[in-house]
């Protein structure tokens, strides 16, 4: 058993590295794997690439139904800092990340699956992204974008985003569905204004006044 001296003398817990989308409960740990779904899943991922930088790397596979359009990625990052790789089926896509994170050479790596993994790539995700945090150059983030609502096995945080459009202009609901460390919760983005909300109505369209400043510009595109 140790003595109180030395329990006293520990140094407090560091927290862990992540990346913010404007408010501190919107945050994506490092080192972890992500899972992105719903209709603009692409355009979040876009929105964090923003905030990280270069290079990126997004790896699809033939089945992938939608294309990034230029124009609308200049938005976020140029397309110059994106590596595009195309894998042959979902077990290469698989692969190439776990190879990609575990090198530590790009800050962030993108599987953009048409079905969620399953467990054990999952864990093989985490894994590699963890020694990329010690073997490479950066804290890699490993995010995996599946459509409609998602459901991969072993996520650190799974993470929706949806338009929803009205008269005066662009809004979205930023759902977080799944976090180990924090329930369920939804905003709303204001592509005007920059502004963020917690939702109190059930529908997306009534939206309470926004209340905080986000500290990027929500300039999110329509995918």
């Amino acid at each position: 058993m140790q003595s109180a001296s030395a329990l006293l003398s520990r140094r407090p817990h560091k927290p862990v590295p992540s990346v913010s989308l404007g408010d501190d409960d919107i945050t994506l740990a490092l080192g972890r794997v992500h899972e992105l779904c719903g209709p603009a899943r692409r355009t979040l991922a876009l929105a964090l690439t923003a905030q990280i930088g270069a290079p990126v790397i997004w790896i699809t596979t033939p089945k992938a139904s939608d294309r990034l359009n230029p124009d609308g990625l200049a938005q976020f990052i140029p397309p110059r800092d994106v590596v595009f790789v195309r894998a042959d089926r979902d077990t290469s896509l698989l692969w190439a990340m776990e190879e990609a994170l575990r090198a530590g050479c790009a800050p962030i790596v993108i599987g953009d699956l048409h079905a969620p993994p399953a467990m054990t790539p999952v864990r093989r995700l985490h894994l590699a992204a963890e020694t990329g945090c010690g073997m490479g150059h950066c804290r890699p983030l490993a995010l995996l974008l599946t459509p409609d609502s998602g459901g991969a096995p072993g996520i650190e945080t799974r993470w929706s985003l949806r338009a929803a459009h009205d008269a005066k202009g662009d809004q979205w609901v930023l759902e977080r569905l799944r976090a180990r460390m924090a329930p369920p919760r939804t905003w709303t983005l204001d592509k005007r204004t920059g502004h963020l909300a917690p939702v109190t109505d059930a529908n997306p369209r009534k939206q309470p006044k926004a209340t905080k400043q986000v500290e990027f510009k929500v300039d999110l595109a329509s995918h």
